[in-house]
């Protein structure tokens, strides 16, 4: 048990109740943490205390584990004095260390002293043991995440950077070895881990290593075939569209999906045609021209219609 939760109402800190989802302890963590970032308010000690706080708070409620051990610390309330009586919170190490008193004077590290259960408890109290992992949430433009880039968060007080690598996708977890909570008694650090939120592209759709992309083309150029133009994240390139394309027809450009440690996807190209509305009278004659040379035309035929 730390001394700091029985201490400090963490729930009343992210403004929630105690019966909050993780959902809605996650959303008020995240709107207090960007309305007090340093980021935001650059030299102000009260947004730089608040917002430790704040992330303090979040590293216990935001671990479903450590927020069990939180609430049954809360829970379980040590307390110490006779009925009627004054009475006086205090922790296993002050009752290991004798430092509360009974309304006899004695102390209750005396009830554990000599050996026995004592030394038991001392000995568990002194193992090492290790720290908790903290959970921590950022956010990515669509270009840094493919890209990768170098962040900073704020944990326990202190900047940590975190690498992003190459390719990394929405809701992808970053562990950093040793970045979470300190241990205690020479125990090992705890290990952060970074949830990373990416927002959509106003072009590229991505399933994995690969990007979509949907291209209108005229009925001409899926009719006689054409070579266009199609963006990718790194310029654009030709793709040929054979004659009598048809639309929904997918293209596959190698090579230009996303890079990741593991390899780099493909480009999925999907055609529709483009009808436009702004036909002239010369236009409409043509086309009405075209129509009635191909009268017997029937692509529904195979419907028996």
């Amino acid at each position: 048990m730390r001394r700091e939760w029985l201490e400090t109402d963490y729930y009343a800190v992210l403004g929630v109740s105690k019966d909050a989802s993780d959902k809605e302890v996650k959303k008020a963590y995240r709107r207090l943490a960007r309305e007090n970032h340093p980021d935001t308010n650059p030299d102000n000690s009260v947004t730089e205390a608040r917002f430790k706080e704040v992330t303090e708070a979040y590293e216990v409620l935001g671990d479903s584990d450590t927020r069990k051990e939180y609430d049954h610390a809360r829970e379980m309330g040590y307390f110490v004095g006779g009925p009627g009586g004054p009475q006086q919170h205090v922790t296993i190490e002050d009752l290991l260390g004798g430092a509360a008193t009974s309304q006899g004077g004695a102390g209750f590290g005396d009830l554990f002293s000599g050996g026995g259960l004592g030394d038991l408890f001392r000995q568990a109290a002194n193992q090492p043991r290790a720290g908790h992992d903290v959970n921590a949430e950022m956010e990515l433009t669509f270009h840094e995440s493919i890209s990768g880039v170098v962040k900073q968060l704020t944990i326990n007080g202190q900047l940590v950077k975190v690498k992003i690598p190459k390719g990394v996708s929405n809701n992808a977890k970053i562990r950093l070895k040793g970045k979470g909570s300190p241990g205690s008694n020479g125990g090992p650090n705890g290990d952060l881990y970074v949830t990373v939120h990416v927002p959509d592209h106003p072009l590229f759709g991505r399933r994995g290593r690969n990007l979509s992309i949907t291209v209108p083309i005229t009925y001409f150029e899926a009719t006689l075939g054409a070579d266009i133009d199609v963006p990718t994240l790194d310029g654009k390139v030709r793709l040929r569209i054979p004659a009598g394309t048809a639309p929904g027809r997918k293209f596959r450009v190698r090579g230009k999906g996303v890079e990741t440690a593991k390899g780099t996807g493909d480009l999925m190209v999907t055609v529709e045609i483009a009808v436009p509305d702004d036909l002239s009278e010369d236009d409409r004659t043509l086309l009405e021209q075209l129509r009635d040379n191909r009268a017997d035309d029937n692509p529904r035929s195979h419907l028996g219609v």
